[in-house]
């Protein structure tokens, strides 16, 4: 009796966690993606009425964030090459947003609970972000190259045109607003 008690705690200490660590199978088709996490969508469609970004454009940002993996971090950085010394940045979870603007999202939302490793709060998240881009820097919430920019370097990096110095970015947020196209093609 003891055995089936300890693991019924082990499966609902387990369930309680943040969530998945690995991706979805098959991260080029939207539906496949939500048909195996139904929950996604759930969340995806809460955010895009709460805050006006489409479903396709929030799953293409996630999908450049951390492939849909909710406890995703930057690489470590090396000193001399070999010493570990810490990670390039606190960018974490699925948004992969740095603790001070996770601070502000929490704090201007009064959601204090949330968490990034959360697909509700993560998507939540970017859409409360992405709308404040939409609001002060006039970008279209459909226009997910421009949104991906403005949330890769910030309101202002964005508004001093900091992302036209980086043409690697400039491809990477392309790749964006082309996989935005093809989730929403899958999706309607």
């Amino acid at each position: 009796m003891k055995k089936y008690l300890r693991l019924a705690v082990m499966l609902v200490l387990v369930s309680c966690g943040g969530g998945e660590n690995r991706a979805p199978r098959n991260l080029d088709n939207a539906c496949s993606i939500l048909d195996e996490r139904p929950h996604y969508l759930r969340a995806l469609r809460k955010s895009e009425r709460q805050w006006g970004v489409p479903v396709s454009v929030l799953m293409a940002s996630i999908y450049q964030e951390s492939k849909f993996i909710s406890n995703a971090k930057t690489p470590h950085r090396f000193a001399l090459g070999i010493i570990p010394v810490g990670r390039q940045s606190s960018a974490y979870g699925y948004s992969q947003a740095i603790d001070g603007t996770w601070d502000d999202y929490r704090s201007a939302t009064g959601n204090r609970g949330a968490r990034r490793n959360r697909f509700d709060d993560a998507t939540d998240f970017m859409g409360w972000y992405m709308n404040q881009a939409s609001g002060q820097l006039g970008i279209s919430p459909y226009d997910a190259n421009n949104l991906y920019l403005a949330y890769h370097e910030g309101l202002t990096g964005y508004r001093r045109g900091s992302q036209n110095e980086k043409d690697w970015l400039l491809r990477v947020a392309a790749n964006v607003g082309e996989r935005a196209k093809l989730y929403d093609r899958e999706l309607f």
